[in-house]
């Protein structure tokens, strides 16, 4: 039986194609063992206000300690999310389905106060945005598979292991640093995603912007934003 693993470092209210591989996924791993990476996906996103972009970011404590896990990586100031709402409240509050998901999303930053860890923050978004969308895909996080190896791609290929995995499925970009013959020796199939030819939507902007987050696709489409991520169709639609 084929098993598909995923392992990403979780992101902050993702894009569209990272909830298209949690779809695509049968185990999704969260891999925030690994190091924090400043102005990066970790802890903002973008939004559509007026037209254009506009990035969301959490404040977190990173200064100084270039070095410290995704895990470790706490929240600065807790006011955050009642701003990042009244953001996405403005940015949305004329869009089609935002009185569909007004309410989920209030109680979502409401807990997401609460929170001390960005890690936590994260999964607890994309646990409930997964949701919205009827994603079912299993969740779990790495560092509950005891590490034993030390490379980098090894470590990987342990957790697909310990999760029974067929397929390892990663983004596109770990094509220029990841080995496919150590992923072949361990009997794992290595696939790619592929972010091509997603459908566009009325995004009220002159620009359409892919990059946004999964939540500017929920407002403008509602129940039918499922059905934009390539995954909807089939696993293999994703993949190149």
């Amino acid at each position: 039986m084929s098993r598909t693993v995923v392992i990403l470092q979780s992101n902050y209210i993702p894009w569209k194609g990272y909830l298209d591989l949690l779809n695509a996924a049968d185990m999704f791993v969260i891999y925030d063992e690994v190091q924090f990476t400043r102005r990066d996906w970790r802890n903002r996103n973008k939004i559509v206000l007026d037209g254009e972009t506009k990035w969301l970011t959490i404040p977190v404590d990173s200064k100084g300690s270039y070095l410290q896990p995704i895990n470790d990586i706490k929240v600065s100031d807790p006011r955050w999310a009642e701003k990042h709402w009244a953001s996405i409240k403005h940015a949305y509050g004329k869009a089609p389905f935002f009185k569909e998901y007004r309410d989920h999303l209030d109680s979502i930053y409401e807990a997401a106060e609460d929170f001390t860890l960005l890690t936590e923050v994260n999964e607890l978004f994309l646990r409930e945005l997964a949701s919205l969308l009827d994603i079912k895909t299993e969740i779990s996080r790495s560092d509950r598979v005891e590490r034993q190896a030390t490379a980098p791609a090894e470590r990987l290929i342990e957790i697909c292991l310990a999760h029974g995995a067929t397929t390892y499925l990663s983004g596109p970009a770990a094509k220029s640093y990841i080995d496919p013959e150590l992923f072949e020796r361990a009997g794992l199939r290595l696939a790619y995603a592929d972010y091509s030819n997603y459908p566009v939507y009325d995004q009220r902007s002159d620009a359409f912007e892919h990059g946004v987050s999964i939540i500017d696709l929920l407002m403008r489409v509602g129940p039918e934003a499922a059905s934009h991520l390539k995954s909807a169709k089939s696993s293999a639609g994703l993949m190149e």
